[in-house]
Order: C-alpha cells, then sequence, then structure tokens
C-alpha cells in the first residue's frame, strides 16, 4: 500500500511542485505585506501628529474635490491612531472618460486636508505578487494551475503523513529529527520528513483556505455546508424627506464616535442613491480578527442612528468565509501568527526541491 502512496505522492509532485514552490514563496513576502508597505512607504500612511485638532472630515473631502474634481468618493476610512492619514476610496474618470475600474485611495492628511498620495494597489508591487500567487500574473488559466496545484499539495500533504508515519519509537526519532553532519543527500532527506512533519498542518490550512479563492464550488460548498445563505444583510433604507437637506459625514461619524468608542478604526460608505444609507463599518478593539467588523447604518437625510448588524448576526457560513483571509495569510493573532506563517511559507518553498533530491538519488541519477 506504501508502494502507491509513495506513486501517487511523486507524481502528483512532480506535476505541481514548481507552483506549490512558487505559491510559497510569493505567499512569505505578502505576509508582512502591511509591514513592508508601512515601513517603506511611511509617509503615505502617516502624518506628524499635530497639536490642533484634527480638520472635519468633511473639509478634508472638499479640499480633495477642489484638487480632483472629477473625483466619485465612495468612502472614507478613519484610524483611532492620530499618526494616520485619511484613506479616501474614490474613482476617476478614464481617458474614454468612463469610470477607471482601478480602485483608487487618496491619502490625506487629516490635520492640513493636503493630498499626500492617490494609490492604485493594482500597480503596484505587492499587487503583482499577488498575481503571482493566485493567478500566475492574472490570467484565468494561471488561476486554474495554482488552484489545481493547490489542491493537489492537499493530496500530497496526505499521502507524505501516511509515508511519514513510523512504526516504531526509533523511527519516530529518525523521521522527526535532522543529522547535521551528515551529507548533502542525507540532509536533503532529514529536512523533507523532519520539517515536513513540523509544517504540515500550518500547510495544510494554508492550501485548504486557499481553495476559497480559486474555485466557486469550494467557496458555495461553504455556505452549503453551513447551511447557510451567503446573501449579505441588507441594510435598512433611508426616508426621502424633502424638505431636509442631507446630513453632512461627520455628524454621522460624530454619532458613530459616541456610540462605538474606541475602536481600531471607521469606516464610512457613502449613499450612493436616494433611498440609501451612511453605513459605518467599525473594527472594535475586542474583534476576534481584521474582518470581523460591525455594520451600523444612518439615515442620509436626518442623519439619524437605523440599525447595527454585528458581525455575530451574520450567518455562520459569512463569519466562517470572512475568517479564511486572516487565517490564510497567518494575520489571525497578530505578529506572532504572522512570524510564523512566515518561516512556514519558506520553508514550504524547499520540499520540491528536497523532493526531486530525494526522487533522483532513488533512481541513481545523482
Amino acid at each position: 500500500m506504501k508502494t502507491l502512496f509513495r506513486t501517487v505522492h511523486l507524481y502528483l509532485s512532480l506535476v505541481s511542485g514548481i507552483f506549490i514552490m512558487m505559491a510559497c514563496f510569493t505567499g512569505s513576502i505578502l505576509v508582512f505585506e502591511e509591514e513592508l508597505q508601512h515601513s517603506i512607504y511611511h509617509d503615505r500612511y502617516y502624518v506628524q501628529q499635530q497639536a490642533e485638532l484634527q480638520l472635519p472630515v468633511g473639509t478634508v473631502l472638499a479640499n480633495l474635490k477642489k484638487e480632483y474634481p472629477e473625483a466619485k468618493v465612495s468612502g472614507v476610512k478613519i484610524h483611532s491612531d492620530p499618526a494616520r492619514n485619511l484613506e479616501i476610496a474614490l474613482t476617476l474618470p478614464g481617458k474614454d472618460g468612463k469610470p477607471d475600474p482601478k480602485r483608487i485611495t487618496a491619502f490625506a492628511d487629516p490635520y492640513t486636508g493636503r493630498v499626500v498620495e492617490l494609490y492604485s494597489y493594482a500597480d503596484s508591487f505587492f499587487s503583482t505578487v499577488e498575481d503571482m500567487h493566485r493567478r500566475l500574473l492574472g490570467t484565468d488559466i494561471g488561476k486554474l494551475i495554482m488552484g489545481t496545484s493547490t489542491l493537489l499539495f492537499l493530496f500530497i500533504m496526505i499521502t507524505g503523513v501516511i509515508l511519514w508515519w513510523p512504526k516504531t519509537k526509533a523511527m519516530l526519532k529518525q523521521h522527526s529529527s535532522i543529522k547535521w553532519k551528515a551529507n548533502w543527500k542525507r540532509l536533503a532527506y532529514d529536512f523533507h520528513h523532519a520539517l515536513g512533519i513540523y509544517t504540515v498542518i500550518f500547510l495544510f490550512i494554508f492550501a485548504f483556505t486557499a481553495l476559497a479563492w480559486s474555485f466557486q464550488w469550494f467557496n458555495d460548498g461553504i455556505y452549503k455546508v453551513t447551511n447557510s445563505s451567503k446573501e449579505p444583510i441588507k441594510p435598512p433604507t433611508s426616508t426621502i424627506v424633502d424638505s431636509l437637506g442631507k446630513a453632512g459625514i461627520d455628524d454621522v461619524l460624530a454619532n458613530a464616535y459616541t456610540r462605538f468608542p474606541n475602536a481600531v478604526f471607521y469606516s464610512i460608505s457613502l449613499p450612493k442613491d436616494s433611498t440609501s444609507v451612511f453605513g459605518v463599518n467599525v473594527l472594535s478593539r475586542t474583534a476576534i480578527h481584521q474582518n470581523a467588523t460591525d455594520n451600523h447604518y444612518y439615515d442620509q437625510y436626518s442623519g439619524a442612528y437605523l440599525k447595527t448588524v454585528a458581525f455575530g448576526d451574520r450567518p455562520i457560513g459569512q463569519q466562517i468565509r470572512a475568517s479564511f483571509k486572516p487565517i490564510h495569510t497567518s494575520s489571525i493573532f497578530g505578529l506572532p501568527t504572522k512570524i510564523l506563517g512566515f518561516l512556514v511559507c519558506l520553508i514550504g518553498t524547499t520540499f520540491p526541491i528536497t523532493g526531486v533530491i530525494m526522487w533522483l538519488s532513488r533512481i541513481k541519477k545523482i
């Protein structure tokens, strides 16, 4: 039986190894994407904290419209950290006059209202790395290749554990330790077996969660298994009142700050039409992960608070799906899990190499 598992393990690895190695290597870069972005482009994200109060958000938006009159603002993210710039989501017209599909973020100084930078993630280095990680630089065929390789990786790991499983305590020690003074072929063998068994559970989790982005059937399966709707809970609507002007963004934010204080950030989306509402997405400091935000809604005319949809109110399938990204990127518990994820991904890049060395050694090619 082990011969069968060894054959399956070998040929699945030969087919998908190069793509698994690419996914692990790019994944190790993306683990610390936020930290790298904030370090390399510090002035984009941070401002020197001033003694005076921050400007009203409405004043900052008015300044933005003066500088970029064709910009259409859809939302603003306000961090509680007074040293963070505002992040304004907007669209700009393209060359054909139609809205450019690229997501643009305007970073603005909250003390002066100055637009620091217009930033498009799609044009960034990290977007290119993400494309390599998920889609082989953005092609549908590339997405299928990476998704299929990830699926095969799960079977590779299962067969790998079966092949590793020791029959005796002596074999357990042999399979879980590295003989550092051995020759390079033996080191390759030990690295493959020992490092493999120490990292397999984490790599399995990373690969399993990755399937949600690769295959629609897997994504839909999350909701089917949990018997949950994937449709978001509908927000309330605004009551049109001709005698009232529209509520200001700062009035809504002031209410949100009072009702839901000490959040990590407040992300407010602007009404899209005459009946929609202000939506304030709030990340509590007690949230289980960074996607566990609560949604609060306000009437666009009166500014009155209407409703809250807490993260825990969402269907269980939506809660599980929201947890996939922080788990996949190792950010679920902050820096400790990021360091773990980074190391596991780097180690993961070595398995196709050590595996090939073992295979070639076995057939006496090297």
